[in-house]
């Protein structure tokens, strides 16, 4: 009897692990590939559809977009939440899914049924253009509403699902195989983007918009398809309820006993192995010393110990779920590093395409290169730096480190960011240059003449950014896996994206404050970028990014990894280890950055 106990759950321990893995990956990167093609072949020409198909003024299409990103990233906050607390990564992808299927269908019925738009202009003057009816206007608003949904869905759950599919595999395999599927996804990422910026955009532009939008929405479909029948294989991580409502009971629970001594002995601390089971099913988190002042949320007091022996949540907590507070608020300071490195790129899209409209941009005769098209280098460079880590850069630096990844993930962000350095300290020397030519031929008051000065001196600015963005990005992206609490893993991803979103309104922001401290001193930003200072502003960006590498360096430093508690090969005792430990795991490890 005895025997066949043993056998059967040998045989059902074997059906478990037969399930994720790298079988699992073309799926679920299918289902992210469709996302991010038909996201960026939607958004790079946007502006074109506003203005030249549903006749907006261009000041209230740009802000139609705004509103759009910004309603994105806020969606992409509450998909995380719902699928960490309620419903689960796989039901939140497919859930964003079918809203941004919906989402596509609703464009593609705007661009191919004359009704749901206005008739073309027949003069050249927008004034005399009849504007989108608030009827039309509601199709395209109801269509980008969803696509906010979906993507709120898809983006924070995506990732995590898809590392959820190593996590029952050991440290060692856990150090390989996660950290290439960050740079697969990474990847996949990028190649969507390129074929986007390239395939659907020429086809909204010479085809028409409907196959423009058509061929984004018929993808999305064949991707929802392809990742539902995988369902059996994939590992399927139960939600732990509201992260956040946790949170608020530790603080809670905190500022109630904000009066009490901490006890020096960690061991008198609340502890409930059973409560903590379903948010901890890969170990609870053990007691940090680090802002001890959130401890006092786990001191037992008298009536925090209902009748029946179950904690009263919202005046005691147990150590795990202090800890899992203390971890997301140690992660921010290095988080927000990410922030400025996005600052920084996103001038790629805005002032770099303004000095490329002024440069020689022919590649033949007859053939020019489109302005927006250099982005096309970002992403060309991230591809390729990202093949060239795994296969050169890891061996050598193994060799060197002894770590199965070469280096660790906080080593790879702070490379990242150096490099992103020169690559602002580069933009402002070609932008010197092009200035210094523009004067040469007396050029200062003709901004809109073309400089003798090929385009293509913008590449390295480009190109050093993906090179950056390959370490940095991906870096920051394993360390907000790794070091999340385990309930709260999508939240964490969503924070990636946040970082785009924050670094957007910080150049906003800094934009502003510049226009308006220059004024009349020199005039940094004017509409006459031969007269105005580009260069100085990326110097400036330059000192910023060179202070936030010392902020990141800094708290490096004095960060602390999260430590957790397992259960031993035989499950009948605990054992304490730091998860990843510096010296052990190279792929999620804290080993010295010099």
């Amino acid at each position: 009897m005895a025997t066949r106990t043993v056998e059967r759950d040998r045989e059902g321990e074997q059906k478990k692990w037969k399930k994720g893995g790298y079988k699992t990956l073309p799926f679920i990167m299918t289902n992210e590939i469709c996302d991010r093609f038909a996201t960026a072949g939607f958004n790079a020409n946007l502006i074109t559809y506003l203005t030249q198909q549903l006749n907006m003024p261009l000041v209230e299409a740009s802000n139609t977009l705004t509103n759009f990103g910004g309603t994105t990233s806020l969606t992409v906050v509450l998909g995380a939440f719902a699928a960490d607390s309620f419903i689960g990564r796989f039901w939140s992808i497919i859930a964003g899914s079918l809203f941004y299927q919906m989402g596509m269908l609703g464009l593609v019925f705007s661009a191919i049924v004359p009704s749901l738009r206005p008739p073309p202009c027949t003069s050249p003057t927008t004034d005399t253009c009849r504007r989108a009816s608030g009827g039309q206007l509601a199709v395209l608003y109801l269509s980008m509403l969803c696509m906010c949904f979906g993507t709120g869905g898809i983006r924070p759950s995506v990732v995590a699902f898809g590392a959820d599919q190593f996590d029952q595999q050991g440290a060692e395999a856990w150090a390989n195989r996660k950290r290439r599927y960050f740079n697969v996804y990474f990847f996949t990422m990028g190649s969507a983007s390129l074929l986007a910026l390239t395939l659907v955009v020429y086809i909204q532009e010479n085809v028409g918009w409907g196959w423009g939008f058509g061929i984004p929405a018929i993808s999305m479909f064949v991707s929802i398809v392809v990742f539902v029948v995988a369902y059996p294989l994939y590992v399927r991580a139960k939600p732990g309820g509201s992260a956040f409502t946790r949170l608020a009971q530790v603080l809670a629970a905190a500022f109630r006993k904000r009066s009490a001594a901490v006890p020096e002995d960690a061991n008198m601390l609340y502890q409930d192995k059973e409560l903590d089971a379903p948010i901890s099913t890969k170990g609870r988190l053990l007691h940090t010393d680090k802002l001890r002042f959130l401890d006092r949320a786990a001191i037992v007091t008298p009536g925090d110990i209902s009748e029946s022996g179950q904690p009263k949540l919202w005046r005691l907590s147990t150590v795990h779920r202090v800890e899992e507070l203390k971890s997301i608020v140690r992660m921010l300071p290095i988080w927000s590093a990410g922030i400025i490195l996005a600052t920084a790129g996103s001038h790629n899209g805005s002032f770099t395409i303004m000095q490329a409209r002024t440069m020689e941009r022919h590649i033949t005769r007859n053939v020019e290169i489109p302005p927006a098209t250099l982005s096309i280098f970002t992403t060309g460079t991230t591809l390729v730096s990202i093949i060239l880590y795994d296969r050169v850069f890891v061996p050598l630096a193994r060799r060197v480190t002894g770590l199965p990844s070469g280096v660790t993930y906080f080593q790879r962000m702070g490379i990242g960011l150096t490099i992103a350095i020169f690559g602002v300290g580069a933009a402002a020397l070609v932008e010197t240059r092009r200035r210094g030519v523009a004067a040469a031929h007396g050029l200062l008051d003709t901004p809109k003449a073309i400089v003798p000065m090929s385009v293509f001196w913008l590449v390295p600015q480009y190109a050093i950014h993906g090179i950056a963005d390959a370490f940095a990005s991906v870096g920051q992206m394993e360390f907000l896996y790794d070091q999340a609490p385990e309930s709260m893993r999508s939240t964490a991803v969503a924070l990636f994206w946040l970082c785009g979103s924050f670094g957007s309104y910080l150049s906003t922001v800094l934009v502003t404050v510049v226009q308006r401290a220059t004024r009349g001193h020199g005039d940094w930003l004017q509409d006459n970028i031969n007269r105005g200072r580009i260069d100085n502003y990326y110097w400036l960006i330059t000192f910023i990014m060179v202070v936030n590498l010392g902020h990141y360096l800094l708290c490096f430093y004095y960060y602390t990894l999260k430590p957790l508690e397992v259960a031993d090969e035989h499950g009948d005792r605990d054992k304490e280890c730091e998860l990843p430990s510096p010296k052990k795991n190279g792929a999620g490890d804290g080993a010295g950055m010099a």
